[in-house]
């Protein structure tokens, strides 16, 4: 098999009680760990840069779409064959990387996106999994015509060629949908693989949420840019 040059980008804002665990865990599996430090106020920064991840500031907190196209500017830069877009809130499992970044090393894919309804079992809050997402699908499938069966899921790996083609301009969460958008837009193929999600004491809400920052509100009006925009 080829070998490929594997960047994991991890934003983080105010996570100093999880990135040094999150790098323990990531960094073996990647080339290169970069943590996109958005602002924090804490010590996410000295920690990060402690654990041995190479580190990049935001002097503000711009927000999760701004920090993850920081550092795929930097993966690009720095002749990275294939991204890992993985959060630095514990939510995600660091030994489904390998599952993740599959598709791509096989040339079966040019982006592919985790999913908590396929296969493997996530125990979602009943209201994210029956209102946010089905929403969030909605809105997506009538704004910018995408399908997928879990089109807010922020577990992604994207090729290189995948990378030169999107640039993430909506700095909130619906950078998300932004991505498929792009994707779709630009005829990349598309593979779905099952993940694992794990669900802390912070949810979102329509109005407000917690950890991520937005509510599913504020999404829909990214949205909404993310159609203008294109």
């Amino acid at each position: 098999m080829t070998k490929f040059k594997v960047f994991i980008i991890v934003p983080a804002y105010n996570e100093e009680k999880n990135i040094e665990k999150i790098i323990d865990e990531v960094k073996p599996l990647a080339d290169e760990l970069v943590v996109v430090d958005d602002g924090s106020s804490d010590r996410t920064f000295e920690l990060a840069k402690k654990q041995g991840a190479i580190v990049l500031r935001h002097l503000i907190n711009r927000g999760q779409g701004a920090a993850l196209q920081t550092g795929d500017e930097y993966a690009l830069n720095n002749q990275a064959d294939i991204v890992v877009h993985f959060d630095a809130d514990g939510q995600f499992l660091a030994k489904e990387i390998k599952e993740m970044i599959l598709p791509i090393q096989n040339n079966e894919a040019d982006a592919v996106f985790g999913s908590r309804f396929l296969c493997k079992k996530s125990e979602i809050p009943w209201f994210k999994e029956k209102i946010i997402i089905p929403l969030a699908g909605l809105v997506n499938k009538i704004l910018i015509n995408v399908s997928l069966t879990d089109p807010q899921n922020g577990f992604r790996a994207l090729s290189r060629k995948a990378l030169e083609k999107i640039t993430i301009e909506n700095d909130g969460m619906a950078h998300c949908s932004e991505i498929l958008y792009k994707v779709f837009k630009n005829k990349l193929t598309i593979k779905e693989i099952p993940v694992t999600v794990v669900y802390h004491d912070f949810g979102q809400g329509l109005l407000k949420g917690k950890g991520r920052g937005t509510g599913g509100f504020r999404i829909i009006k990214d949205l909404l840019l993310v159609k203008l925009m294109n």
